[in-house]
């Protein structure tokens, strides 16, 4: 079955050629480091607090971080100690406030889903979007919100907020849960929620992305434009991604 996700687009959008190497040849280099650890093990409790698992959330969380440390280490990536202690302490401070961040947003809401999987066709190639919502709200006015987790250090600024590639994470996400459900899409908001590592107050900022018509069209028309470019083996290398890429200068990119 033929698929892409948002992470595969975002990589083609990067550089073809990285796309071509990364998802089709399966050649990894960056197995991640102590951010990702600390992403990945924040996104996990997160999850578990949600679903009211019957977990104390810290000690989940170092767990988690601990776990993923490890499995680095294993794979021979020499971390940096003290950078991960710190890390560690950032996290602490930072899940207590998560919860109630989410209640002062939205105020009364029930949990749909976490981790709502999509494959939804496409009507393009045969194609099929796959991907993963980190967290599906619903309110008491009958809106749907689309949740996805970002951590970050102190946060993002206007720029990245206005990134059309980031933003476009979540109008997919909004649209393939709409057609997934049947549900009008004017019913559905989306919302990045920034965990932020070293912010001195607002460590959980909840960041509305809105996806109207237009900007709905605009982000399936790139994602079959990536489509028809994959299919016809176009690998154009993008030279201004070179500085920023961990096949630079390697025996897999010269």
């Amino acid at each position: 079955m033929k698929y892409i996700s948002f992470s595969e687009a975002k990589n083609w959008d990067k550089c073809p050629y990285y796309h071509k190497l990364v998802n089709l040849d399966k050649i990894k280099i960056f197995k991640g480091n102590e951010y990702t650890a600390f992403g990945n093990a924040i996104h996990d409790t997160c999850e578990s607090m949600l679903l009211n698992e019957d977990i104390e959330p810290s000690d989940y969380f170092i767990g988690k971080y601990k776990e993923i440390l490890k499995k680095l280490a294993d794979d021979n990536y020499e971390f940096d100690k003290k950078l991960a202690l710190e890390m560690k302490g950032q996290g602490l401070e930072l899940l207590p406030e998560i919860m109630p961040a989410l209640k002062e947003y939205f105020g009364k809401y029930e949990i749909v889903s976490t981790e709502e999987a999509l494959f939804e066709d496409m009507s393009f190639e045969d194609y099929k979007f796959k991907g993963y919502v980190d967290l599906v709200l619903k309110t008491g006015d009958g809106k749907y919100h689309v949740i996805d987790w970002k951590t970050c250090s102190w946060g993002w600024n206007y720029k990245k907020k206005n990134d059309k590639m980031i933003t476009y994470q979540l109008t997919y996400y909004k649209h393939f849960f709409a057609k997934k459900y049947d549900i009008d899409p004017k019913k559905i908001e989306t919302h990045f929620a920034l965990l932020k590592r070293t912010a001195k107050k607002d460590n959980v900022e909840m960041f509305r992305v809105t996806s109207g018509e237009k900007k709905t069209e605009n982000a399936l028309n790139f994602l079959e434009k990536a489509i028809y470019n994959i299919i016809n083996k176009n690998y154009l290398k993008n030279r201004l991604s070179c500085d920023r890429c961990e096949f630079y200068k390697t025996k897999h990119c010269t």
